[in-house]
C-alpha cells in the first residue's frame, strides 16, 4: 500500500510557474512509476506526465510538453511537477498517482493522492 500526499498548488497568474510535490509512504519508492493527472471542472481526469521508477524515462501529454517537467527524488520518496508558462486552461485539481510497476504508462495507476488545486488567472 502506498499513500500519496500532494502539495504546492495555489493561485498563479498566467505566464507564471508552480512546482507541485507528492510525498509517498513506504520504502520501495523506486519500484513505482509515478504520474500526474488533472481534472478540470466538468471534464474527465486526464494524464499530464509520468516518470519511471528510476527516473530515466518520462512521458508527457502534448498539451504540457515543453512547459511541464516531471522529476523524482527516490531518496526522499518524492515526485515533482514543475509547471512553467501556465495558462488558464491548466486550471484543475492535480493528482499524484503510483502504479505497481516501474515502467512508465499513461494509465492503470493503482494509488492516488487527494489532489491539489491549481488555479491560473488570466
Amino acid at each position: 500500500q502506498v499513500q500519496l500526499v500532494e502539495s504546492g498548488g495555489g493561485l498563479v497568474q498566467a505566464g507564471g510557474s508552480l512546482r507541485l510535490s507528492c510525498a509517498a509512504s513506504g520504502r520501495t519508492f523506486s519500484r513505482y512509476a509515478m504520474g500526474w493527472f488533472r481534472q478540470a471542472p466538468g471534464k474527465e481526469r486526464e494524464f499530464v506526465a509520468a516518470i519511471s521508477g528510476s527516473g530515466g524515462s518520462t512521458d508527457y501529454a502534448d498539451s504540457v510538453k515543453g512547459r511541464f517537467t516531471i522529476s523524482r527524488d527516490n531518496a526522499k520518496n518524492t515526485v515533482y511537477l514543475q509547471m512553467n508558462s501556465l495558462n488558464p486552461e491548466d486550471t484543475a485539481v492535480y493528482y499524484c498517482a503510483a502504479r505497481n510497476s516501474p515502467v512508465v504508462r499513461t494509465r492503470t495507476y493503482d494509488y492516488w493522492g487527494q489532489g491539489t488545486q491549481v488555479t491560473v488567472s488570466s
